[in-house]
């Protein structure tokens, strides 16, 4: 049996893959992915047509058909990612998790999950979108985190630019 909060949603030949960097507290409590109720995952996702209907974080289990998968990089905790340390994470789990499953696109919802899966140095210098170096064979995009707590920093507009290479891509798979 596991012991992580959320159980991985992974599975070969998906589009893209969210990753996080821990469950937030109501989702923990809720088991699901992205249930907190500031946060505007599920509404982003249908509003830049990665979905094609609404759905909410009881769907979680479902998003496979859409080419969609989730994780994230410390899989035991949950709460607000200030109370994180560095050995919460499991990296080379997370690495292999993408080797072996393949997406096409790693999506990290938030810069700290980015900067703790792509090394605290190069973290430093992310920026949202599309990144010029890949990551076990899938492209890495970095998107502004979607929870109520980090409000401040969002836009819409990375997501809108992911869910076009998403299209993109899946085109060409």
């Amino acid at each position: 049996m596991s012991d992580d909060v959320l159980p991985d949603v992974l599975t070969t030949g998906l589009h893209i893959v969210f990753c996080g960097t821990q469950a937030g507290a109501a989702s923990a409590r809720r088991g699901a992915y992205y249930a907190g109720p500031g946060n505007k995952f599920w509404k982003t996702l249908f509003e830049t047509g990665l979905i094609p209907q609404p759905l909410g974080p009881a769907d979680f289990p479902d998003l496979p058909r859409y080419g969609i998968g989730f994780t994230d990089v410390a899989k035991r905790t949950s709460g607000p990612d200030t109370v994180l340390m560095r050995h919460h994470f499991d990296i080379s789990g997370f690495q292999a998790k993408l080797l072996a499953h393949a997406p096409a696109i790693v999506a990290f919802n938030g810069k700290r999950a980015a900067q703790a899966a792509l090394g605290e140095e190069r973290g430093s210098k992310l920026a949202y979108g599309l990144q010029a170096s890949s990551l076990v064979g899938s492209r890495v995009f970095i998107l502004p985190s979607t929870s109520g707590a980090a409000s401040g920093y969002w836009s819409i507009e990375p997501w809108r630019e992911l869910a076009a290479l998403v299209k993109e891509t899946s085109s060409r798979r």
